[in-house]
């Protein structure tokens, strides 16, 4: 079971009051024909602390209570999961950490990470990350580390053997 909290945020956006709030701070060319654009959100946002303080604010208490809800549907069914896993990027920056039992980093080579981001199409890669804590700083935080520098398959080996650890 898992919910992915970049995809609660594209929903966040679409919900008519994120979306009023949004255009009431950076106006309409935010969202043309009433719909949100994320890059021009980013724009704004990573232009300025204090603006990225403000979108935070709107979004990550919305975001708490999608997560507190997805916690609390996994823990009502019978059998329960062997886990519910909620894929949070930026955890720690939120003070989300507290919200679970345990944490993973799955952190990457930086020059891998420059990679598969400039793959998936995002531009701006080191502004966005200089906003972030680093890999290092994750990983130490984190109940567990798992480095992804290689395919796939190997990813999910590793994730499966916290997994194994997780049900001790």
């Amino acid at each position: 079971m898992t919910l992915s909290t970049d995809a609660v945020v594209h929903e966040l956006y679409a919900d008519d009051e994120v979306r009023d709030l949004v255009v009431a701070r950076w106006g309409e060319e935010v969202a043309p024909d009433g719909v949100v654009e994320r890059a021009a959100v980013a724009a704004r946002a990573f232009a300025d602390p204090a603006e990225r303080a403000w979108l935070e604010g709107v979004l990550w208490p919305r975001v708490g209570a999608r997560v507190l809800a997805f916690r609390e549907r996994a823990q009502a069914l019978d059998p329960p999961p062997p886990a519910a896993v909620v894929e949070t990027p930026l955890l720690f920056e939120a003070g989300m950490e507290g919200a679970y039992d345990a944490t993973i980093a799955i952190v990457a080579p930086e020059q891998v990470r420059e990679e598969r981001a400039g793959m998936r199409g995002h531009a701006a890669v080191a502004e966005r990350t200089s906003r972030q804590l680093s890999q290092e700083e994750k990983a130490a935080r984190a109940t567990y580390a798992v480095v992804n520098d290689g395919s796939v398959g190997q990813l999910e080996a590793r994730l499966s053997e916290v997994l194994a650890k997780l049900r001790r």
